[in-house]
């Protein structure tokens, strides 16, 4: 697996300012935590989730699953580069500066994808308001991974 290339900051930047605006299209009445997420593609396409609930909870989805299902739709899922995720609660009296991380559900995701683009992912985690990025890769999110070399699939195409 090789490494992606390193993002300029300004791209960075732009990154987070997607995943950050995608916030604002969460569909989070039951938790009111709404999460958007930004999913850069080799071309510097972004593509954009943000969650989805339902009012049975088990058929929420996550804000991270919504862009990278949306990318494997357009059958790019070999092109993905970085992602950032930002997050947090609707409550306007909630500190709005703290940084989440993908759940489980979406680190097993973003493994998925990783594996099958054949390169090592960036992931930028921020909080809706201010300057903290956490910068980690999926490994270091979900070590010990299952994923598809476990099951002797290849990458989708050279990365």
């Amino acid at each position: 697996m090789t490494d992606s290339p390193a993002l300029p900051p300004a791209d960075i930047t732009a990154l987070i300012a997607s995943a950050r605006g995608a916030m604002a299209h969460a569909h989070a009445p039951y938790s009111r935590f709404a999460v958007g997420a930004a999913v850069r593609l080799t071309d510097g396409t972004v593509v954009t989730g943000s969650n989805f609930e339902n009012a049975s909870y088990g058929l929420s989805l996550c804000a991270e699953t919504v862009a990278i299902a949306t990318i494997s739709a357009q059958g790019r899922l070999a092109d993905i580069t970085a992602i950032a995720v930002s997050g947090g609660p609707m409550d306007a009296a909630a500190d709005p500066s703290a940084v989440i991380t993908p759940c489980g559900r979406c680190r097993q995701v973003m493994n998925e994808a990783e594996q099958m683009a054949g390169r090592t992912l960036a992931i930028y985690c921020v909080a809706p308001v201010g300057d903290a990025i956490h910068e980690h890769r999926v490994a270091d999110l979900l070590p010990h991974a299952f994923g598809p070399a476990n099951l002797g699939i290849a990458p989708l195409k050279d990365a």
